[in-house]
C-alpha cells in the first residue's frame, strides 16, 4: 500500500505520514522544505523499515505540481491514499483591514494546491478504479469567526470539494472523506502571525487543544476501513472547544 500526504514536513502531515509508515504502508511525503524532508524521510525508513520518497515542491504551481508527480513513473500509479494536508492560515485581521498577500497564499496554498494535485492524483485512481482521497479541512470550514473571513473561505471551499469529489468520483471506486479540526497546537498559528511565536503560543495558553497525533489517528481510522465504507465527513475539536468561534473553556476562565 502507498500513501502520499502533502505538507509533512510538521505538524499533522508528519503525525499522519507517521502513521500510515507505522502501519505498513510505503509513503511519498512532498513539502517544500527540502531539508526538513529528508532528514523525515530517513527517519521514517529507520524506524518502520517501509520505502520512503521525498518530493520537494510548491502545491501552489500546478506545473511543479505535475512535473513531480510525473517524476515518480510508475510507482504514481501505486498511490491508493491521498491526503490532502498541505495549507496554512495567515493573519487574523478584519475583512477591510486584510492583507492581499495573506488571502492570495491561502487561496493558492488551501484551494488551488489541493485542486491540483488531487486531479492528477485522482486521473491515476480511476485508471486503477480504487483509491481515496482525504481533505483536511477544518471546523472553519464548517463556521465562520470573527477575522477568519479569507481563511474561512477557503475552507469552506474544502468542504464544498470534498462533497463535489464525492459525487464525481463514486462511480469510478474513488473514496473522499473530509476531517476537520478545531483548534490543533502545530505551527499553525506561528505561521499565522508571521513567525511570532510569542503571540501564537498565547492562542493555545490555559487551554488543552489537540495535537497532531489526535488528527493522524482520525485519518487513519477513515482510511482503515473495510472497502465497503466510506467515512464521508469527520469534525475533531478539543473538548474545551464547543464551535469555531472562539466559544472555549480555559482555565480560571
Amino acid at each position: 500500500m502507498l500513501a502520499l500526504v502533502t505538507g509533512a514536513t510538521s505538524g499533522i502531515g508528519k503525525s499522519t505520514a507517521m502513521i500510515f509508515a507505522k502501519n505498513g504502508y510505503d509513503i511519498i511525503i512532498t513539502g517544500r522544505r527540502k531539508e526538513r524532508l529528508e532528514e523525515f524521510k530517513t527517519e521514517l525508513e529507520k524506524k518502520y523499515s517501509v520505502k520512503v520518497t521525498s518530493l520537494c515542491f510548491d502545491i501552489r504551481n500546478n506545473t511543479e505540481v505535475e512535473k513531480a508527480i510525473f517524476s515518480l513513473g510508475d510507482t504514481a500509479k501505486k498511490i491508493n491514499i491521498l491526503v490532502n494536508n498541505a495549507g496554512l492560515a495567515a493573519g487574523l485581521a478584519p475583512f477591510q483591514d486584510g492583507s492581499l498577500d495573506h488571502w492570495e497564499r491561502m487561496i493558492d496554498t488551501n484551494v488551488k494546491g489541493l485542486i491540483y494535485i488531487s486531479k492528477v492524483i485522482s486521473k491515476l485512481m480511476i485508471a486503477n478504479k480504487s483509491g481515496h482521497i482525504i481533505n483536511i479541512g477544518s471546523i472553519a470550514g464548517k463556521e465562520i469567526y470573527t477575522n477568519g473571513n479569507v481563511y474561512c473561505a477557503t475552507k469552506h471551499a474544502v468542504d464544498a470539494l470534498s462533497r463535489a469529489m464525492r459525487m464525481d468520483l463514486v462511480q469510478h471506486n474513488v473514496k473522499v472523506t473530509a476531517v476537520n479540526p478545531g483548534m490543533v497546537e502545530t505551527e499553525f498559528s506561528v505561521v499565522r502571525f508571521d513567525g511570532d511565536k510569542e503571540k501564537a503560543k498565547k492562542v493555545y495558553e490555559g487551554m488543552q487543544p489537540l495535537n497532531p497525533e489526535d488528527v493522524a489517528e482520525a485519518v487513519y481510522w477513515a482510511a482503515s476501513r473495510p472497502a465497503h465504507v466510506n467515512i464521508n465527513d469527520i469534525i475533531i475539536m478539543p473538548t474545551v472547544q464547543a464551535s469555531a468561534a472562539n466559544v472555549v473553556r480555559k482555565s480560571g476562565g
